[in-house]
């Protein structure tokens, strides 16, 4: 009888703990969409290159399991610029050949030398709906401002989901490179 309790015990934390266990989230590569005069600068493919580990390393921080989607997989998904940002059933079922709970589809949109908008839209993969679109604005190209702004959008997706996450308190900014 002992054992069978035991056994019980553990059977129940187990399902438990699955039921807490953190969401799978998968961010894909995000995209530059540069409207100004002279689009494509080398500065803004790396400020674009570097947003997803930036966001990965601040969800992952809040206990976020954060699945990787390698770049060929991603491309073979797309079917041009802002495809998968704009199909959400399709990102979805990109995710779920990965094992993902979620969906992150970015895009830093700069229409102007002065802004840049780094978009978000979480799909949940389950049912293949978009269940939030985030927006961030950062001013200039100032690689701290583009961390403010990725920690800012971090808040926002972690709103959405488990309030995990608690953003760095100013003046303990991190750069990353991509």
């Amino acid at each position: 009888m002992k054992n069978r309790t035991l056994i019980l015990i553990f059977l129940l934390s187990l399902a438990s703990f699955s039921l807490y266990a953190a969401p799978r989230l998968a961010i894909l590569d995000f995209e530059l969409k540069d409207l100004t005069l002279k689009p494509g600068v080398a500065a803004e493919i790396q400020r674009t290159a570097s947003i997803k580990p930036l966001l990965a390393g601040e969800l992952a921080s809040a206990g976020y399991q954060i699945v990787d989607i390698p770049t060929q997989a991603q491309q073979s998904a797309n079917s041009g610029v802002g495809y998968l940002f704009d199909h959400a059933d399709v990102a979805a079922q990109l995710g779920e050949k990965f094992d993902a709970d979620y969906v992150l589809v970015g895009r830093l949109h700069k229409p102007s030398f002065l802004f840049a908008y780094v978009m978000g839209n979480l799909v949940r993969v389950s049912d293949q709906k978009l269940v939030g679109k985030f927006i961030t604005e950062s001013k200039g190209p100032n690689a701290e401002l583009v961390i403010k702004a990725i920690e800012s959008l971090a808040d926002k997706i972690d709103n959405s989901l488990d309030n995990r996450y608690t953003p760095p308190p100013p003046g303990k900014l991190k750069v990353v490179k991509p």
